[in-house]
């Protein structure tokens, strides 16, 4: 999949917001890709214009070589969206084999049923299936055209903890077959310890491409915090291996490329107190990313 300068700008003259700025990324084959981003930030309509739901206003999208519309209705990409809404009477074996019948190469129904995790509703009905149970069919719905791509948007929404876990089992077994997924999640953690890849946007833009350790790094790599105390945060900044600055309920969380040497400074100029030293966590390098006042420069993971 490849955006080259996709751009898609809603609303009227006068008006308008841009919604997707330029975007350039590329997919390769087999990737478990995360998609990160504040409300508003462009992922949903980049999931718009990959499926086809959309056409952006200049540059291209492609899906597997093709137009992204064909690519969905030749079955090569399934989609788990945010909006749909169980269909009444109607079973989980009906439906899925109802969908397979759709597509020119189907998976069997009985392997789709069996890699969402839905086997053992297959004779429910879709309409009497608890919210995570209906999340999984939805995944099975996605699955059963045997697409090379599947594109998931919030995908455990609303579910707790031991349905997200189970659920994730089931996209990895999928992706183990050499598929494709991308995915996009307000938890964190998901895209660290599921993504081989995570794209951050931000303003309709990709801020960031790259592992979420090359992701961590961006942020400082390390991070030392200390107690205020009611001084001032001048010159914060400037001590050796900073970054960034940012104040959290009277500490200063400084972000810092060299921990050892931040620490040493801190030290000689008497700002010790509640001194904590740690590694920078991927909501760290979100959050500085996606600042309201963050740069539009993009950090790309080192060959």
């Amino acid at each position: 999949m490849e955006f080259t300068a996709a751009v898609k700008t809603f609303g009227r003259a006068g008006s308008t917001v841009r919604a997707v700025d330029g975007m350039d990324l590329t997919v390769g084959r087999g990737e478990t890709v995360a998609l990160l981003g504040r409300n508003g930030a462009g992922k949903s309509t980049a999931i718009s214009l990959l499926l086809g739901l959309n056409d952006p206003d200049s540059g291209t999208v492609r899906l597997l070589g093709r137009a992204p519309d064909r690519a969905v209705r030749a079955g090569l990409a399934g989609a788990m969206l945010q909006d749909g809404r169980p269909i009444p009477r109607v079973t989980v074996g009906e439906l899925i084999r109802f969908v397979a019948a759709l597509y020119p190469r189907p998976l069997p129904v009985a392997e789709a049923l069996a890699l969402a995790g839905v086997t053992e509703y297959a004779d429910r009905r879709v309409d009497k299936l608890s919210g995570g149970q209906v999340q999984r069919v939805r995944f099975a719905v996605a699955l059963a055209g045997d697409p090379e791509l599947v594109v998931l948007d919030e995908p455990t929404a609303a579910l707790d903890v031991e349905a997200r876990r189970a659920f994730w089992v089931s996209i990895r077994s999928f992706a183990e077959r050499g598929r494709t997924v991308l995915f996009s999640t307000h938890h964190l953690e998901e895209a660290d310890g599921n993504a081989d890849r995570i794209v951050v946007l931000h303003r309709g833009r990709v801020v960031a491409d790259g592992s979420g350790e090359a992701i961590k790094r961006s942020a400082g790599g390390g991070l030392v915090s200390v107690d205020l105390a009611g001084r001032s945060t001048a010159g914060l900044e400037s001590l050796p291996g900073v970054v960034g600055v940012e104040v959290r309920g009277g500490r200063a969380q400084l972000r810092t490329d060299d921990s050892d040497a931040t620490v040493v400074e801190l030290a000689r100029i008497g700002a010790v107190r509640g001194l904590q030293v740690g590694r920078a966590t991927l909501e760290d390098a979100f959050l500085s990313l996606t600042a309201p006042t963050a740069a539009a420069d993009t950090v790309k993971e080192a060959a």
